[in-house]
């Protein structure tokens, strides 16, 4: 699964037609102002009118924005525009790359399934000035992880999540470890083997680490770690089937992980890098985990089984305590985690968990810049309780009282995070619930441009 961006970026021509950026204030002349006046066009962010020439071809395009100007609205132009190559002549050079970078990411198209071909898609004259690979590159990496979360499961098996982390590894002359099926016992995996052993033995559960540049030892060591449910079906405490319907994006984490850590690599960041998934399949069999276990973890702390459908903390206990060992000067672990976050947040802002300040604001600085939204929640301590258990260390589904799904379900991952350096968890939605221009529904890369604006900044190049 190469999930190279579709053609969207083009060398100036003579042939390229003008999109202008446009706001209420915008004074129009000609025949554009014409056009708009009998079209009820009025700059109002959003709108877009296409303008025709002399011969009734299109010319060129209006497209309202606000009057501070968000690069991200480009998005939608990818999904608007007629065939064709484009040009918009009015960009602010600060905000170029970005725009561009918009207008990529919105010309994802899912239609691996799909018999007929799609349609003919825009594309954007490269502005002026940008980094053209490493804007595809950035692109790629969110294609990459909307089109693993699209998968169906079927497709996106424990092994296909294997075999991409393969791609990724020998592409960058990175290392890859697998431990798979019982082997997780030997190398004390315990979390991860309890909640994938009642799939079958071809979708048996396994942890993937990539190790990338870990001989620089002056170097700063950056852990991502990926929640790689490929399919939930909340084990024996079932789903509904409206609550199951779309759980193939259950893996979602394990995607922005993969892609995350496959664009630090290419883009050649000063650090060692390891990125974790466990990859694993809560089915239903004789053999699955049950409530009311008591199940042993990596870091030591036996964790009682209050619900089958909490099981993406669980997995994700085992490779935090793992990415531990090497010491990390910052983690960062991705998982479509909780519905809680959704209830909090809606789908389109994820949460993010940190105890460090610092990164928590110059994250927060990073999504902004690039406009790829997220929001600090708090670790809040006075929750810590709802985790308790009379009979184990600890629980995997917080008391009733606790109510913060979300924020319970950081606590719970905040007692395996490493010890050293700062970590940060996000609870992704990894999907667009509905279909709009730009924003297909189905798959979504969420904060893995804020991050790496962050990560670049931080480490460079």
């Amino acid at each position: 699964m190469t999930a190279k961006p579709r053609d969207f970026l083009q060398l100036p021509t003579d042939q390229a037609r003008v999109v202008r950026l446009v706001d209420t204030q915008t004074a129009l002349t000609g025949a554009a102002a014409t056009w708009a006046k009998v079209n009820g066009f009025k700059g109002k962010p959003g709108q877009l009118l296409l303008v025709p020439g002399s011969d009734g071809e299109v010319a060129e395009a209006l497209f309202g924005v606000a009057k501070d100007f968000d690069p991200a609205a480009i998005r939608s132009l990818a999904g608007r525009l007629p065939d064709g190559d484009w040009k918009i002549d009015n960009l602010p050079s600060d905000k170029a790359e970005v725009a561009a970078i918009a207008f990529g990411v919105g010309s994802y198209v899912f239609d691996r399934y799909k018999s007929a071909e799609g349609k003919p898609r825009p594309r954007l004259i490269a502005p002026e000035g940008v980094d053209v690979a490493a804007i595809e590159r950035i692109v790629s990496a969110c294609h990459l992880t909307r089109e693993m979360v699209d998968t169906p499961a079927q497709d996106m098996g424990p092994l296909q999540l294997e075999t991409i982390a393969r791609e990724i590894a020998e592409e960058n002359g990175a290392t890859l470890k697998v431990t798979i099926g019982d082997q997780l016992l030997e190398d004390n995996y315990p979390a991860v083997h309890a909640v994938g052993r009642a799939a079958t033995p071809h979708r048996a559960p396994r942890v993937l680490e990539i190790g990338w540049n870990l001989d620089k030892t002056d170097w700063p060591l950056v852990a991502l770690v990926g929640k790689g449910v490929v399919f939930d079906t909340g084990g024996l405490d079932l789903k509904a089937a409206a609550g199951m319907r779309n759980m193939k994006k259950d893996m979602g984490g394990a995607a922005h992980a993969l892609s995350l850590g496959r664009l630090v690599m290419q883009s050649s960041l000063k650090v060692r890098l390891v990125v974790l998934v466990a990859a694993v399949e809560n089915a239903v069999s004789g053999d699955a985990f049950r409530p009311g276990d008591i199940l042993s973890s990596r870091k030591g702390l036996t964790i009682e089984i209050g619900n089958t459908d909490a099981e993406g903390r669980l997995i994700l206990a085992d490779v935090l305590a793992r990415a531990g060992e090497h010491e990390p000067d910052l983690t960062v672990d991705f998982a479509t985690l909780t519905g809680a976050a959704r209830v909090a947040l809606g789908p389109e802002l994820p949460p993010l968990y940190t105890a460090d300040d610092a990164l928590a604001e110059a994250v927060a600085a990073a999504s902004r810049a690039v406009s790829d939204p997220l929001w600090r929640m708090p670790l809040w301590s006075g929750y810590r309780a709802s985790l308790d258990s009379e009979i184990a260390d600890l629980r995997n589904d917080s008391a009733a009282w606790a109510q913060a799904g979300s924020v319970t379900a950081a606590l719970f991952l905040q007692n395996f995070a490493p010890a050293t350096g700062s970590w940060a968890h996000m609870d992704v939605f990894a999907w667009n619930p509905r279909n709009r221009p730009g924003f297909p529904e189905g798959g979504e890369a969420q904060t893995l441009r804020a991050w790496f604006h962050y990560l670049s900044g931080r480490y460079g190049a």
